[in-house]
């Protein structure tokens, strides 16, 4: 035991120990912005920059005349004008805060994926494989980086909200490049030399599980975007009743599902409802099958996230969306995500070596 924790900290030795670190460190940082970006979002920080300057941005304002002239370029958006009207610069100091920070972590990541990256090229770390992840991600993260300036463009023009459906775009193009990281991570250390029992029955489940996971991303982004999440603070219930009286008012009907308040709240209470059904069946599923030790950590560490996620988004919502709960639940989201990543990693493996072996037994049999 002592041996396994010293080696999950032991320093680089190969080119793909360091390539692993990198995506670990690059996982980090997306969820470290997750959390920063949540934040800025619950203190309606977003809008306070209202220039997109990739480099001369990274300077803050640095006097009381940089700032009186941030603050007056503030003062002619719909913002200021229609929700913030006499504001004072005090108050201006603290939504600039939170969105400059969120600004400057991207930008650090951005370095941070750069500079190793030419590194690596240089000593010609990256095979074939490598190389085209490491484009992918380049790839990703320009295009998260266009992404986070169209979205605030669309809060800076009549109304002083960002396009839900730009968030949404936002924040599931950040889970993307979080989980290429801890996919491409967990490709590079290690994998299990044994059969585990029943893993591939496990299979299907895992990838509808995470299918609807990734669905259930989406709405909570939309819930998010619409701040649907201050309507109907009550469960299980809505106002009493279990679909909301405003649900379908939207023509065509279908619309309801992505642009009312309303039903996005709802779409996105079943789905965090069928989630947790599932992942208590996949649970009792392996105690039933006696699937292993390995396998049971598996189901027990992924049926205690989803309860504890299930848990949290209700008081976030019973108590009106608090600024610490309403962070907490995008970041266990974002931590649930990876584990079932890690999980269907796992499963995947297993089925690998399944394939692997079937193989070897025909072959001797020949």
């Amino acid at each position: 035991m002592k041996k396994r924790i010293l080696s999950a900290f032991k320093l680089p030795e190969t080119p793909n120990d360091y390539i692993r670190l990198w995506y670990w460190t690059g996982a980090f940082l997306v969820f470290l912005i997750l959390i920063i970006g949540g934040i800025t979002r619950l203190t309606q920080s977003g809008l306070s920059i209202v220039e997109w300057s990739p480099i001369m941005g990274t300077i803050p304002p640095l006097s009381e005349t940089d700032w009186e002239i941030a603050f007056d370029k503030y003062k002619q958006y719909p913002e200021y004008q229609q929700l913030n009207k006499g504001m004072n610069m005090s108050e201006f100091k603290y939504i600039f805060f939170w969105e400059y920070l969120h600004r400057l972590i991207a930008r650090i990541t951005g370095l941070i994926f750069i500079i190793p990256l030419l590194y690596f090229l240089y000593k010609k770390y990256f095979d074939k494989k490598q190389s085209q992840r490491a484009f992918l991600l380049l790839v990703l993260g320009l295009s998260q980086g266009f992404m986070g300036w169209f979205m605030v463009q669309s809060g800076l023009i009549d109304t002083p909200m960002v396009s839900p459906f730009r968030l949404a775009s936002h924040l599931l193009l950040a889970f993307t490049i979080f989980g290429c990281c801890v996919w491409f991570a967990l490709d590079l250390r290690p994998r299990y030399r044994y059969i585990i029992t029943g893993t591939v029955d496990f299979k299907k489940w895992t990838w509808a599980f995470i299918s609807i996971l990734s669905v259930q991303l989406f709405w909570g982004a939309l819930v998010a975007g619409h701040k649907a999440g201050y309507l109907y603070n009550t469960f299980p219930k809505m106002e009493g009743s279990w679909i909301p009286e405003t649900a379908w008012i939207l023509e065509p009907i279908f619309n309801n599902l992505v642009q009312n308040p309303a039903t996005v709240q709802w779409v996105h209470r079943v789905l965090g409802t069928v989630l947790l059904v599932m992942v208590l069946f996949i649970f009792i599923w392996a105690r039933y099958q006696k699937s292993g030790r390995t396998l049971g950590n598996w189901t027990g560490i992924l049926a205690f996230m989803i309860i504890l996620q299930y848990l949290i988004g209700v008081y976030t919502l019973l108590w009106g969306v608090p600024v610490s709960l309403g962070v907490i639940h995008q970041a266990m989201a974002m931590i649930l995500f990876g584990v079932t990543l890690g999980f269907l990693h796992f499963i995947q493996n297993q089925y690998k070596l399944r394939k692997r072996s079937g193989k070897k037994s025909k072959a001797s049999r020949r």
